[in-house]
This record gives C-alpha cells, sequence and structure tokens, in this order.
C-alpha cells in the first residue's frame, strides 16, 4: 500500500513540476496559477467525457498540489470525492496525495469534508451515553457489541471524558452481519439502555438475552445505510465529518479542535 501512495507522490510531484517549466519569472510561477489559468465545470466535464464515467462534475477549484486542478465530482450515489487534472487537461490522477512534510492525507481529508452528514438527523433516544449528556462538544459512536476495534474505541471515549469532562459520546447499536451474534447482544443492550452489557459484550462476557422486541437496529442499520456508515467503529461529530475506525483519545480531541461548529460558535 505505501510504495502505492509513495508511486502517486512521485507522479504528482514530477507531474507538478513539468506543469511548471513553461512559467519564468514573469509567468504562473511567479504570482497565483489562477492569474494565468482557469477552467470551468463545464470544461472540466468536456476533459473527462472520454473516461465514460457515470460521475457528475460538481466543483472544480485550483489543488493544494502546484500544477493540477482539484475536480469535485459526484457518483450517482452522491458520494463526493476529489480527482486531479493537469493544466494541459491531459492527464488525470486518482488516488492519494500526501504531503511529504506533514504526511497529511490531502485527499483522504477533502473525501471527509466533502461527505458530511446532517447530524440533526441522526436520533439519539436509543443511544447509550458516556459522558455528561449536557456537554459541550458531542460525537456520535456506531457501534458493534462483538467489534474488537470498538472495545478499543470504548476504551478511548472512557478516558476522553474523564480527562475532557466536557465532551460526551452517543452511542447507537449497529451489529454487522460478519458478527452472528452480534444482532441479539445489541438488542439485548438497546432494550436495558446499558453501557455496563455493551462492555460485558466488549469484554467477552456473556449477556443476558433481550428483554423486549424492538426494531431500533432495523433503523439504525437503514440510517447507517443512508449515512453511508458501513464499518464499526465510526464516529461522526458535529459539524458532519464522518470518520471510520479506531481513534486515540488525543486523536479525538484533535479532530474536534478542527470542527466546524466550534469555528461558528467562536465566530458568534
Amino acid at each position: 500500500m505505501f510504495s502505492k501512495v509513495f508511486a502517486l507522490v512521485l507522479t504528482v510531484i514530477f507531474m507538478a513540476a513539468a506543469a511548471a517549466l513553461p512559467f519564468g519569472a514573469e509567468g504562473c510561477g511567479a504570482g497565483e496559477c489562477v492569474e494565468c489559468h482557469s477552467l470551468s465545470k463545464e470544461q472540466a466535464s468536456q476533459s473527462l467525457e472520454p473516461l465514460k464515467a457515470n460521475i457528475n462534475v460538481a466543483k472544480v477549484e485550483m489543488s493544494e498540489v502546484p500544477g493540477l486542478w482539484s475536480i469535485i465530482v459526484e457518483r450517482a450515489d452522491g458520494m463526493k470525492f476529489p480527482i486531479f487534472l493537469d493544466f494541459s487537461l491531459s492527464y488525470i490522477i486518482q488516488g492519494e496525495a500526501l504531503k511529504i512534510a506533514s504526511r497529511e492525507n490531502i485527499t483522504k481529508n477533502q473525501i471527509i469534508a466533502l461527505n458530511r452528514v446532517d447530524t440533526s438527523s441522526i436520533p439519539l433516544d436509543d443511544a447509550l451515553v458516556i459522558g455528561d449528556p449536557n456537554a459541550k462538544h458531542r460525537i456520535i459512536v456506531f457501534d458493534d457489541p462483538e467489534c474488537p476495534f470498538c472495545k478499543k474505541i470504548h476504551e478511548a471515549m472512557l478516558e476522553t471524558v474523564k480527562t475532557r469532562p466536557d465532551y460526551v459520546f452517543f452511542i447507537k447499536m449497529l451489529p454487522l452481519e460478519i458478527h452472528p451474534t452480534a444482532y441479539d447482544k445489541a438488542k439485548a443492550i438497546i432494550c436495558e439502555k446499558s453501557v455496563e452489557l455493551l462492555e460485558k459484550s466488549l469484554n467477552g462476557e456473556e449477556i443476558p438475552a433481550p428483554t423486549c422486541e424492538t426494531d431500533q437496529i432495523e433503523k439504525n442499520r437503514a440510517l447507517a445505510k443512508k449515512l453511508r456508515v458501513r464499518s464499526t467503529p465510526t464516529l461522526v461529530f458535529p459539524d458532519g465529518r464522518v470518520f471510520p475506525g479506531y481513534k486515540a483519545p488525543e486523536k479525538i480531541i484533535e479532530l474536534m479542535e478542527h470542527d466546524d461548529t466550534l469555528k461558528n460558535t467562536d465566530a458568534k
């Protein structure tokens, strides 16, 4: 995987360098590239037309990578992602672009930002709560009672609220079909709305059978499909950014510090 990413980085670097060659001290290299180059959505669509891909050009902007356009395309299912197009409109790059100095994954960050979800569409009546329900920083977590990475994120949530009482986690049960006994366990946890039962399940202990009838798991699965949540754990931040997979407490706090809702609050 690393070799593929490294090869992509080299490709971007070489293309960017080649694109910069025609521009002398009086040209684009001496100022902003937008002074010399422009690209409309229509022109971008025409450039991509020979690929015969079922995608729609949603936005065109100058890429952070010199010498490339960032074309935001949208699939039929609504998923948005960037592809890179050189200034000659002859070469396209699809994949991960990394900033060498910081090792920041530019493509991944852009995909997350482009595919935010509406957090107000996520009901929390069924959610288990870790932390103060009235805490300022609210994170929604889709969780599976038999997922080993959910056990890790559970420990991270407990540690986070211990050191940061201004954080709260709302846990929605999303048992995956790859865990055949997770459904009944999730149902039992929902019936009792019990963090303790979830912890026992994550620790491999047996828990009682469900004590109620509920269709909440089906509702959660339908919601997850709508939000394109496909794995557990998945964290949803207040500004709608969705992050799949385990995150350490310090990473959770770092991601929250870049939450747009905090910027909006500070601006008021």
